[in-house]
């Protein structure tokens, strides 16, 4: 072999060598810019609602709110449960990707990565199960909302709707099986972070409040009294328990509401809802705009929602305005001197516009009633009701 040649078999062989060790990984390891239920981030993942999206929804209260929010996101496309062609099973695979790993899914209670060809009724299981090849550490499907409570068969629409399914560890699914959610009971032998008793689950803190906001989307989807579509009956939270019932109800929405509060939105819940939405091409408002569950369950059901008034949690800077009520005079506890705030009436309209001073104060010259204040300031984005006398 001449020295041209050798050179070229060096170069070769180090270029083989460097392609194995520094490219060949990210051809089957891949990690996003966010993290994990378990371990969550916030401000990564850009929301990404379509322009118009909740026009309908604005300036309506209670009912009537909760109405035009059904209208939104009902008649989403259907795809079937199980099928040779996009199912399901596909969509969850997409929907709940670890995003540290690009071939598989985290789990819903356990919180574990799994490959996502070790699910229910296809693979060898016996890499989980020591050499026994039973299926009790496959994935499969958990409906949230228990089928049982209102839809039990396949053809109804909300079957199969993804927003309510998570991939799950199949003998985990099995333990939750239709209870409620709530606080309390003993902790679960395989799924460590939950707690079950006879008619109750409580999933890990770290899923709570996607578990809350997955049902009330479906309360939502499947409106009582709005309509009855292909026999799935009208959907509705309830603050009790209901064991071994076969009713369309679920409980219990107190917990659920404390839930919601405590594990805000995060990165993997917005890119998921942003999956579902590429196939189903309806959201989950709840994930979208945390503080509907109040306008529908909380301090502010009665009050005119706007989504111009709305604002990402993790934009949220944390100061007070006091007092309120007020007079017409308020004071902010945080530097908000040279701020410029705005109040809009209870309609979502802009009424008013004023320059915070030096003392951190302002006086409002408003006719009494309640108001929102919003602040674009340097450090975040501050939203606050405002009573005036």
């Amino acid at each position: 072999m001449c020295i041209r040649d050798r050179i070229i078999s060096k170069v070769s062989t180090a270029l083989k060598l460097f392609v194995f060790i520094f490219l060949f990984p990210f051809c089957f390891f891949s990690q996003s810019n966010f993290g994990p239920p378990s371990n969550p981030t916030y401000g990564a993942v850009q929301t990404n609602i379509p322009q118009g999206y909740y026009d309908q929804a604005n300036n309506l209260s209670s009912d009537e709110l909760k109405e035009a929010l059904h209208q939104i996101i009902s008649n989403h496309v259907i795809f079937p449960y199980t099928s040779n062609s996009t199912d399901t099973w596909d969509i969850l695979q997409e929907s709940d990707q670890d995003p540290n790993e690009n071939n598989n899914m985290i789990l819903v209670y356990t919180g574990r990565s799994q490959e996502k060809g070790y699910r229910d009724g296809s693979g060898n299981y016996s890499q989980y199960e020591n050499g026994n090849g039973t299926q009790s550490n496959s994935w499969n499907r958990e409906h949230i909302w228990p089928k049982s409570h209102g839809f039990p068969d396949e053809d109804d629409n909300a079957y199969t709707d993804v927003h309510n399914l998570k991939p799950c560890d199949r003998s985990v699914n099995s333990s939750r099986g239709t209870k409620d959610f709530d606080f309390g009971g003993n902790q679960h032998s395989e799924a460590s972070d939950c707690l079950t008793d006879s008619d109750s689950w409580e999933p890990p803190d770290y899923v709570k409040g996607d578990i809350a906001r997955i049902l009330f989307y479906m309360v939502v989807r499947y409106d009582p009294g709005v309509d009855h579509e292909n026999n799935t009956f009208d959907l509705e939270l309830v603050d009790y328990t209901t064991p071994n019932n076969t009713e369309p109800i679920l409980g219990k929405l107190s917990s659920l509401l404390d839930w919601h509060l405590s594990d805000p939105v995060d990165d993997f819940e917005i890119n998921r809802n942003q999956i579902i939405f590429g196939f189903q091409e309806n959201r989950n408002p709840f994930i979208d705009h945390p503080n509907l569950v109040n306008y529908l369950w909380g301090d502010n059901v009665g009050l005119v929602w706007n989504e111009n008034l709305t604002v990402p949690e993790n934009e949220i800077i944390k100061t007070i305005i006091y007092p309120n009520p007020s007079s017409g005079i308020i004071n902010f506890s945080s530097d908000m001197e040279d701020e410029i705030i705005e109040i809009f009436n209870l309609n979502g309209q802009n009424i008013l516009n004023k320059i915070i001073d030096s003392s951190n104060s302002v006086e409002l010259d408003l006719p009494s009633g309640i108001y929102f204040l919003r602040s674009n300031t340097k450090s975040g984005i501050y939203n606050s009701k405002l009573i005036i006398n």
